[in-house]
């Protein structure tokens, strides 16, 4: 991972609209959203600004009309962007029923990367590697609250959050591996740096979805007495031919560009689910994802949508394709194959197909 996340902005094309009271807010204080300024922007379209493997400027679009929570960004002194709030939009209730848990998920939990957000905070170990700081910014302190940017998936925890999901962080599971045990599902987020009593709970926990790419990625020490970590191996440290800290032989770095998104799958490694991209944006906007990210099993609905290809008369395989996109019923055109080979040749989205299967269902066709 390189500076890009350190310079991540978002500029947005529009004028200012006071919010009404819509709920809890998720702030860059994570924690704490009784102070975020309610203001959105009404605009076409929101475009957040990131660098790309090359270093230069990349833009992901995304019209406000698909957006699924309403997005608050906060403004220094010279009217930029510094962060951004959300909150759920109660006209996607229903959605939020669908996609997240109603109380407090007591089966689930996501791992908020606290040990990454301190690797991205200044005078930190990426001032380091770009030669601007010498070693002793190799021991930064951990921090106290959630204030993370891109760099630590911080929206992806804020739409998780916001959708009941259960969390802990990597100090938790560093101080006691056994917490992951009480969950049948732990999601990863960009958890880049870890410890390794971290690392071996994660890895040889039977229910991981790895959501980011680029975890697990360098090693971490701590020192809970100074609250501190330090950097033990990883990221061309403390030889420039060392990537991974830990040689993981499962780490799917070369994703993490991939920030639009638009081709997401999950697909499995050993007995984790993995996503093929960064989602940081795409999960503000894409309710399919969510929805697969909820199963029991994300790398599923690929393989319901094959099996009905195999069996396309079979009732139970109809059914099992169906109920993957909140649909009933007992028959499926049979030239819904020509785009059901697309999907699973990545020719056309999850949104597409679900599209259709919801248009079909719409009209009767499906029934």
């Amino acid at each position: 991972m390189d500076l890009k996340f350190l310079s991540i902005y978002i500029i947005i094309l529009a004028s200012l609209l006071i919010l009404g009271n819509s709920g809890s807010v998720y702030s860059s204080s994570y924690g704490d959203f009784t102070n975020v300024s309610k203001q959105e922007v009404t605009a076409k379209v929101l475009q957040f600004v990131t660098n790309s493997k090359e270093g230069s400027g990349h833009i992901v679009t995304i019209p406000t009309d698909d957006l699924i929570f309403k997005i608050l960004p906060k403004y220094d002194e010279n009217g930029r962007v510094i962060s951004i709030s959300l909150a759920k939009d109660t006209r996607f209730d229903y959605l939020y029923r669908q996609v997240g848990f109603t109380e407090k998920s007591q089966t689930t939990a996501f791992v908020y990367p606290i040990f990454t957000q301190a690797a991205y905070s200044k005078n930190s170990f990426y001032e380091y590697y770009t030669k601007k700081c010498d070693s002793r910014c190799l021991t930064v302190n951990i921090p106290n609250d959630f204030k993370g940017t891109y760099s630590s998936s911080i929206v992806g925890s804020f739409v998780l959050s916001a959708l009941n999901y259960a969390y802990i962080t990597d100090v938790d599971i560093d101080k006691n591996p056994d917490i992951l045990k009480q969950y049948k599902r732990v999601i990863i987020l960009h958890n880049e740096y870890v410890t390794k009593k971290e690392f071996d709970a994660i890895t040889n926990h039977p229910g991981v979805v790895f959501l980011y790419p680029n975890a697990l990625y360098a090693e971490v020490k701590t020192d809970y007495d100074k609250n501190t970590i330090t950097l033990i191996k990883g990221h061309a440290y403390p030889d420039v031919n060392i990537t991974n800290g830990f040689g993981w032989r499962q780490d799917n770095s070369r994703y993490e560009y991939n920030v639009e998104c638009s081709d997401w799958n999950f697909y499995k490694k050993k007995n984790y689910s993995m996503l093929n991209c960064y989602p940081e944006y795409m999960l503000i906007h894409d309710p399919q994802l969510l929805k697969t990210l909820n199963s029991k099993d994300p790398t599923a609905l690929l393989e319901d949508v094959s099996n009905w290809l195999r069996y396309n008369k079979d009732p139970k395989m109809i059914d099992i394709m169906l109920d993957d996109f909140d649909v009933t019923g007992e028959n499926i055109p049979p030239w819904v194959s020509n785009p059901a080979i697309w999907l699973i040749n990545g020719e056309i989205t999850r949104d597409d197909f679900n599209n259709l299967i919801d248009y079909l269902y719409q009209n009767k066709i499906i029934q």
